[in-house]
């Protein structure tokens, strides 16, 4: 060990001075990588808890939940659950969302309050005071000093978390005078409120009122949302379960869940997109671990006569082998600790720049606090220094296996040995055989080891396929003698040839598997965009644009759609209804979205494959890709979860529960969760909710399209009871515009703004594989130029021998330009295999959607481009520096 440390000391530490950028290009791309890793996972980690800590905050401490699958839960529920011997406390609930405005007035305004009252949208939640402090503590109201002592019960009174004030511009103080709000739901009349005080749950903005002050303001008699229960103790909560549902008279619709299964939720549904950011910024690491090879392989190339003087002083090939291997974990541990600092730094930028959403959408609204984590920070030092050790284990074994008597007489290393490619083959076909294993709790875990085995065995074959190269070209280059210079030492130093090729083929295959994917995807996304929006104006409740689309809050009245349909300059009006369906306490809520499907589903979806015909006494739905994954199912089977979900509705309707035959899949790029597209008859045939969400609207050719949307807005404001001068200034656009209860979009528009959220999505993919391209070329540049540099005493020969500098320079030009040619070739080769693999098993495996391979060949040739001229360019500047060097001096050393 002391010698080692001592060989550390003098031996390594004197390369290091003499060449410390190349030591330092190592470090900077272990760092890069580290660095990005570890500031994805701090990003993702502190947004996924200070979620959790939101859910919990407003969820409390309950045993369980009830939950509607959709809809509403019947309020004699919760008497007959807070009668049951074994409940200790049941809290009804009942929750909305509605755009609250504040009502600014002189005493409750903040001083950087603006003139115009501030919108939000803000989830409302009645909840029963008196059990607030058992069950959830964070959700007590706790009124100012300035409010009624019984605030707590009184009607039209809320009280507000510090998301919901700051958004509102309402100062957290108490005043003299109470704030007002007013909230609009839907298409229904302006409520005004009153702002008692406030709760300290986190998150997103909330209001909390008495539970029927709630019901009454909100016309929701009867109504609950959910029913939180705490069993007594010793309560066995399985069986207890099992008995309440088999009970006569138990709603079909109702869902029991755990109180951890809201952020168990989101956390799964977020889980492949984390990890797929997480694999991404490794990318960055893979490339930084061969440039660690590149700069070591040329380190030891360059210092083989001092190898072969150790080796004569008695150091063995054991020796030699963990001297290298010290020096790349030295490089790994210095570069691992700085990134562990940049990727801290990074992510506290990001934090406070972005919050905690990297572009999924998953934590949107989340501005958390850094989670820095001691484990995880070791996690990642450590990949970095294995990193290092991979890239390092190579140029270390060239130490071990160096001759030491040849190499002191000048002589070099022994030509390659014929390689017949039986590695880089096996791990090919182990790679292509691992494509076929199925995800690991929802992460295709094989599928990213596939990817690294193809990498790693693709630039196994380089060697093989180098031989097979140069023994073609040997013939066509027979007769000219700087080609055949070339080719011959190529030949003879395919090793050192493959180091250059297999830089290019490095950084290049994972560029180009990553252009291609992101192109597919966005490809994709275009084509489902030009399939699911056939109308050319879109109509909605201006609350859908607060990120409410779904709920309740955020629909247009039954009979508005005919209402438009009548307006003069429209041809055709078709009602779209999107209604969440909790079918899984463990899983997401899916879609079920219902629109008018005509005789041929295929014209109005983006199916996958033909749609089969539905038997009779069927009623035929059509699943999108994530459902068939999530719940197992497939066209020809019947679902009777969701006949039962649609069985208590039914029955209110008078008419008889579906059978639910599966008819089809289709694509579906907007719901992760899933999503079930049903004929607008059969909703409202089972359900007889007559509400919309969406209207599609054909204007007629010629129409004036703003009296048309005049028109539609008129018809709003009737339905909500608003006055002429209110509604007349939402028409015209003055400061009352936010107050527009209904707001258009052109398919044009929502295809822009989709595919803005696209780019937005993929922004941190676009930057974590330009520092992957960029440590790449990086690494390719370094490679080319020690390569050169090492050869000064080739080039004094060829000088002497009668070769002018201009011929010596092309010789160089040449091989770099071959080189890196034949490297972006292998590349993009490799690299289509790759992105096949992400295409065709990644992405459906991670995001349960599939997409069409779309490859842009104009990038793929500019990408290709810049590696061949980054590589010409710096072999022809190296060889410049060596052969201006005196050749003779440069022979004499071997004298």
């Amino acid at each position: 060990m002391q010698a080692m440390l001592a060989l550390l000391r003098t031996f390594s530490w004197q390369d290091l001075r003499h060449h410390p950028w190349r030591s330092a290009a190592a470090v900077a791309a272990v760092m890069l990588g580290v660095a990005l890793a570890f500031a994805v996972h701090v990003i993702n980690a502190s947004a996924l808890d200070e979620f959790s800590q939101a859910v919990r905050a407003v969820n409390g401490q309950p045993d369980l939940e009830v939950r509607a699958m959709q809809g509403h839960l019947p309020e004699a529920l919760y008497e007959r659950l807070a009668t049951d011997p074994q409940v200790k406390h049941a809290s009804p609930l009942l929750e909305l969302a509605a755009v609250a405005q504040s009502v600014n007035s002189a005493d409750n305004a903040p001083q950087n309050a603006t003139a115009n009252p501030l919108r939000t949208t803000l989830r409302v939640l009645g909840a029963d005071a008196l059990l607030l402090p058992t069950i959830a503590p964070a959700l007590m109201p706790q009124p100012w000093d300035t409010a009624d002592r019984f605030a707590l019960f009184a009607p039209a009174t809320v009280f507000l978390n510090t998301a919901a004030l700051q958004a509102l511009g309402l100062s957290t103080a108490a005043s003299a005078q109470l704030p007002r709000l007013t909230l609009q739901v839907g298409l229904q009349a302006s409520l005004s409120v009153q702002v008692a005080g406030t709760v300290t749950a986190g998150g997103a903005p909330l209001a909390v009122m008495d539970i029927g002050a709630a019901q009454d303001l909100f016309g929701r008699a009867g109504q609950l949302s959910g029913i939180d229960l705490q069993l007594l103790p010793g309560t066995d909560r399985n069986a207890w379960e099992q008995t309440v549902r088999a009970q006569p008279g138990w709603p079909a619709n109702a869902v029991l869940a755990q109180p951890g299964d809201a952020a168990q939720r989101i956390s799964n549904l977020s889980r492949a997109y984390r990890v797929n950011l997480t694999v991404l910024a490794l990318v960055a690491l893979f490339t930084g671990a061969f440039l660690v090879f590149s700069v070591l392989a040329l380190s030891v190339a360059q210092r083989g006569p001092q190898f072969a003087l150790l080796a004569v002083l008695g150091a063995t090939p054991r020796q030699r082998l963990a001297l290298v291997l010290a020096e790349s974990a030295a490089l790994g541990l210095v570069g691992s600790a700085l990134g562990i600092a940049l990727g801290t730094a990074l992510a506290a930028t990001a934090l406070q720049l972005l919050g905690g959403d990297l572009g999924g959408g998953y934590f949107s609204g989340v501005q958390p606090a850094l989670q820095w984590s001691a484990p995880a920070a070791l996690v990642y030092g450590a990949l970095g220094v294995a990193a290092a050790l991979v890239g390092g284990w190579w140029p270390a074994r060239a130490a071990q296996l160096l001759p030491p008597a040849q190499t002191l007489k000048g002589l070099g290393t022994a030509a390659s040995q014929a390689d017949k490619g039986t590695v880089g083959i096996a791990l090919v076909v182990g790679g292509a055989l691992l494509t076929l294993m199925p995800p690991v709790f929802g992460i295709p875990l094989a599928a990213y080891l596939a990817i690294g085995l193809l990498l790693v065995g693709g630039i196994a074959l380089l060697p093989w396929a180098m031989a097979q190269l140069l023994a073609w070209l040997q013939p066509l280059a027979a007769r000219h003698a700087l080609p055949l210079l070339a080719l011959e030492r190529a030949r003879r130093m395919r090793g050192s040839a493959a180091i250059a090729v297999g830089g290019v083929v490095a950084s290049l295959s994972l560029a180009v598997a990553l252009t291609v994917m992101v192109s597919s995807f966005r490809g994709s996304v275009t084509q489902w965009l030009d399939a699911v929006l056939p109308s050319p104006l879109y109509v909605r409740s201006a609350i859908s644009a607060g990120g409410t689309g779904g709920t309740d809050a955020a629909l247009l009245p039954a009979g508005f759609a005919e209402a438009v349909g009548q307006l003069p300059g429209l041809d055709r009006v078709q009602a779209l209804r999107a209604s969440p369906l909790q079918l899984s306490p463990t899983l997401p809520a899916l879609m079920v979205l219902s629109r008018p499907l005509g005789d041929d589903p295929a014209q109005v979806l983006p199916l996958v494959g033909n749609a089969l015909p539905v038997p009779a006494g069927r009623t035929g739905v059509y699943i999108s890709e994530a459902v068939v994954d999530l719940y197992g199912l497939r066209p020809g089977m019947e679902w009777p979860a969701l006949s039962k979900s649609f069985s208590p509705l039914a029955l209110d309707g008078k008419s008889q529960p579906a059978i639910f035959f599966i008819a089809g899949i289709w694509r579906d790029y907007a719901r992760q969760s899933g999503a079930v597209v049903m004929d607008r008859a059969v909703w409202l045939r089972l359900t007889g909710d007559a509400r919309t969400s969406d209207l599609a609207l054909w204007p007629s050719e010629g129409a004036d399209i703003g009296a048309l949307q005049t028109s539609i807005r008129a018809l709003a404001a009737a339905q909500a009871g608003r006055s002429g001068s209110a509604q007349q200034g939402a028409i015209d656009g003055g400061s009352s515009n936010d107050d527009a209860l209904v707001e258009f979009a052109s398919s044009g528009a929502i295809r822009e703004r989709s595919l803005r959220i696209f780019d937005r999505s993929f922004a941190v993919t676009y930057w974590l594989q330009a520092v992957a391209i960029g440590i790449g070329l990086f690494g390719v540049a370094a490679s080319f130029s020690a390569q050169v540099l090492a050869r000064r005493k080739e080039f004094g020969l060829l000088a002497h021998v009668g070769l002018t500098r201009r011929q010596i320079l092309a010789v160089v030009a040449g091989e770099g330009a071959a080189w890196t040619a034949v490297g972006a070739v292998a590349g993009v080769l490799l690299g289509m295999v790759v992105s096949v693999v992400l295409v065709n098993v990644v992405n459906p495996q991670s995001f349960h959607w599939t997409m069409d391979l779309n490859v842009p060949g104009g990038r793929l040739l500019a990408l290709c481009v810049a590696v061949v001229v980054s590589g010409t360019v710096t072999a022809w500047l190296a060889g410049r520096a060596a052969a201006g060097w005196d050749a003779v001096m440069a022979v004499k050393e071997d004298w």
